[in-house]
C-alpha cells in the first residue's frame, strides 16, 4: 500500500501537510505523482461505470460479490482489486476473472490507472481519507464505507477535497437510501410536527463471544501479508493477527460502536430531523466494558460494549442514541416534536399529535414509494449520481457533519467530558 517514505509520515504530518497545501501536494506525494489535479472521464447516462476495489476482506468481499451481480443490468464493470494480503487478493481476482496486472497490493498503482472512474474503499477506518483524498486527486469518484473517516482533521480535508476536486463521494450508511428518511425530512420541513425537539434510536446486538472477534485466518503472516503497509501511520506494532483481524475492537484503527454502527442511525436521523446543513453544537458519550465477551479471543478491546449518545444542534434540537454488543433492546427510532411524533415501520411513516395538539395535528400514516435500507440500491444511487452529476444520498456534507458527531463522541468517551464544536473553524473544543 505504501513505500518508506510515504511510511515516515506520521498522521500529524500528513494532517499539516494537507492544511497547508489544501490536501493536493499530499495526495499527489501518496501517488508517486507532481501533477495537481487529474481530469476525470466524463461519463454520459449509456456508458459504462470502471470500479476498483480497495479492501477486499469482509465488507470489501461483500461489496466485490454485490458489484459482481449488478455489473450487466447496471452497466459496470469492476476492473481492478487491491489488498495487502495475497490470499485475499488472490481471491479477489479469481471472483472477477482478471488478469494479474490488475490485482494490486498498492493502491497508489490501481490509483494510476486513467480507465477507473470509481474507487470503492472498505479499508480499515484510519486509511479512508488517504486513500480517498488521493482517488479524488486521481480524478475518481469515491464510495467509502462508514465512518467516513479515523479523525476530524481527516474529515476536513477530505470535504475540502471532495469540494476542490468535483468528485462525487457516497458513504455506505445504506440506510440513507431508504425512503421513509427523506419522507419524513419532507415532513419535518412542512412543519407536520411543529419544531423538532429530539430524536432518539440506536443499534444495539448482542454476541456472546464479542463483537468483531472474527475468525483468525492461520495461514495469514508477514511473508504474505504487508503488515507495515497495513498499520500505515498507526502506532508500529509487530505482526499481531489479533489487531489485524479484530481491528474494530481497537481505537488505533476504528472507534467501536461509535463509528461502525451509530453511523447507521446518525445519518438518517439526521436527513429525518433536515438538519443536514447543522453542525453539532455539543456532545456527551458515556459508556464502559461491562462483559467480559474477550476472554479467549485475544486481546481485551479498548472500546466500549455498551454505550449511550446524546447529541445538541444549534437550535436546540437533539438526538439521543443508545448503543451496545452486549444487549440487543434497543431504543425505538422516533422524532419528537412540539405539535406531534413520529414513528416509523410497515412501508409507511406515522404522525401522531401530541395531546395539547390534536385539534391541530390528525394522526395519520403517510405512505410512501422507493427502495429502503439496501446496499444495492445505495450502489444504484451512487451509479446515477455519477452520471447525472447530483449529490448521493449520503453525500460528503452530510457525511462530514456526522463525522464531527461521531469524533466528538470518540473524545466525550475518552476523555470523560463534554465536547463542543467551532463551526467557523470546523474544529472540536474539548
Amino acid at each position: 500500500m505504501e513505500d518508506k517514505q510515504s511510511r515516515s509520515m506520521s498522521r500529524r504530518d500528513f494532517m499539516r501537510a494537507a492544511g497547508a497545501t489544501a490536501a493536493g501536494v499530499v495526495a499527489g506525494s501518496l501517488l508517486g505523482s507532481t501533477q495537481s489535479l487529474a481530469a476525470p472521464r466524463v461519463i454520459g447516462a449509456n456508458d459504462r461505470i470502471s470500479i476498483g476495489i480497495i479492501g477486499v476482506g469482509g465488507m470489501g468481499g461483500g461489496h466485490l460479490n454485490m458489484l459482481k451481480s449488478m455489473q450487466q443490468d447496471q452497466n459496470i464493470q469492476v476492473v481492478g482489486v487491491c489488498d495487502v494480503w495475497d490470499k485475499r487478493l488472490e481471491s479477489a481476482r479469481n471472483a472477477l476473472s482478471l488478469p494479474h496486472t490488475y490485482a494490486y497490493k498498492d493502491y497508489r498503482k490501481l490509483l494510476e490507472r486513467d480507465d477507473i472512474d470509481e474507487v470503492l474503499i472498505a479499508t480499515p477506518d484510519h486509511w479512508h481519507a488517504p486513500i480517498a483524498i488521493a482517488a479524488m486527486e486521481s480524478g475518481k469518484h469515491v464510495y467509502c464505507e462508514k465512518p467516513m473517516t479515523h479523525t476530524m482533521d481527516e474529515a476536513i480535508t477530505m470535504w475540502k477535497t471532495a469540494k476542490r476536486t468535483n468528485r462525487i463521494v457516497q458513504v455506505g450508511s445504506q440506510g440513507c437510501t431508504d425512503t421513509k428518511w427523506h419522507k419524513a425530512g419532507e415532513l419535518v420541513q412542512a412543519g407536520r410536527i411543529g419544531t423538532v425537539i429530539w430524536a432518539q434510536g440506536g443499534y444495539c446486538r448482542n454476541n456472546p463471544h464479542g463483537e468483531w472477534n472474527y475468525y483468525i485466518d492461520p495461514e495469514a503472516n508477514e511473508s504474505n501479508l504487508d503488515w507495515k503497509a497495513w498499520l500505515g501511520s498507526a502506532p508500529k506494532r509487530p505482526w499481531s493477527p489479533d489487531r489485524y483481524f479484530r481491528w474494530r475492537k481497537f481505537w488505533d484503527y476504528g472507534t467501536g460502536i461509535i463509528g461502525d454502527l451509530w453511523p447507521h442511525r446518525l445519518h438518517p436521523l439526521t436527513i429525518a430531523m433536515a438538519m443536514t446543513d447543522q453542525w453539532p453544537k455539543r456532545v456527551a458519550c458515556v459508556g464502559a466494558n461491562i462483559c467480559d465477551t474477550d476472554k479467549g479471543y485475544g486481546e481485551l478491546r479498548d472500546v466500549p460494549d455498551a454505550t449511550m449518545l446524546s447529541v445538541e444542534y444549534p437550535s436546540g434540537a437533539m438526538v439521543f442514541l443508545s448503543g451496545s454488543t452486549v444487549n440487543e433492546r434497543g431504543v425505538e427510532d422516533m422524532i419528537r416534536g412540539q405539535k406531534g411524533n413520529l414513528y416509523f415501520g410497515g412501508g409507511k411513516v406515522r404522525i401522531e399529535p401530541e395531546r395539547p395538539f390534536s385539534d391541530e395535528v390528525e394522526a395519520k400514516d403517510e405512505p410512501y414509494e422507493g427502495p429502503g435500507e439496501s446496499q444495492v440500491d445505495h450502489h444504484k444511487n451512487m451509479f446515477d449520481c455519477i452520471r447525472n452529476n447530483k449529490a448521493p444520498n449520503c453525500n460528503i456534507d452530510l457525511a462530514v457533519r456526522v463525522q464531527a458527531i461521531v469524533s466528538m463522541a470518540e473524545k466525550s468517551y475518552r476523555e470523560s467530558r463534554m465536547v463542543s464544536f467551532n463551526p467557523e473553524k470546523h474544529r472540536m473544543v474539548g
